[in-house]
């Protein structure tokens, strides 16, 4: 199913308009996935920002380290449900069906992460992630010891913080331009 509904509030570019980076960009990722995620689409409004709001996005989300895709892609969808992003919620929430192999995860964390059936370590990881992203201001020393307590490193805390940190960001956007997820996504993993 198809729907000929606004992707944003603000113009979106067509593809042949497009700069030729952002278009090969999104032509790879057609290619790849089958279809056009609206996130590239509605962020292309303004070229340098959807550049650099992908190139920290590839930063955070590919970078090599302790935590699992699995694992990033929980903290996405954990802190974009309570965020109320719609957007990153259904299309991070169909990439982690399909790299969980889970498909009753995603709901559960957007819904509710608390009664999400994780780990003790990934509900520590969660909850580091829910209070960068709605309280940070009382981060303390005592987060960091929790969660060295379950396994994570220095660098991996600093990841977990910094993907919250980033789909704050991220979510804010998709609500500010009223993104529409792709209907594709609410299928996939399923």
């Amino acid at each position: 199913m198809s729907t000929n509904k606004a992707i944003s509030r603000f113009p979106v570019p067509k593809i042949d308009e497009l700069p030729d980076d952002l278009r090969e960009l999104v032509l790879e990722v057609q290619e790849k996935t089958g279809f056009i995620p609206n996130v590239f689409l509605a962020l292309a409004h303004r070229p340098a920002e959807c550049r650099a709001f992908f190139a920290m996005h590839d930063a955070l989300m590919l970078r090599e380290g302790n935590l699992s895709k699995a694992e990033k892609e929980m903290i996405v969808v954990t802190v974009s449900g309570g965020n109320e992003c719609h957007y990153c919620v259904v299309a991070h929430g169909a990439i982690l069906r399909i790299v969980s192999k889970n498909s009753l995860l995603a709901d559960q964390l957007a819904i509710n992460y608390r009664k999400a059936d994780i780990t003790l370590r990934q509900r520590a990881m969660l909850d580091f992630a829910v209070k960068v992203s709605q309280n940070s201001a009382t981060v303390n020393d005592a987060d960091f010891e929790t969660l060295r307590e379950h396994g994570f490193d220095d660098e991996d805390i600093w990841d977990i913080g910094a993907i919250a940190a980033f789909f704050c960001l991220s979510n804010r956007m998709a609500n500010l331009t009223n993104m529409r997820p792709n209907d594709e996504f609410y299928s996939m993993g399923r």
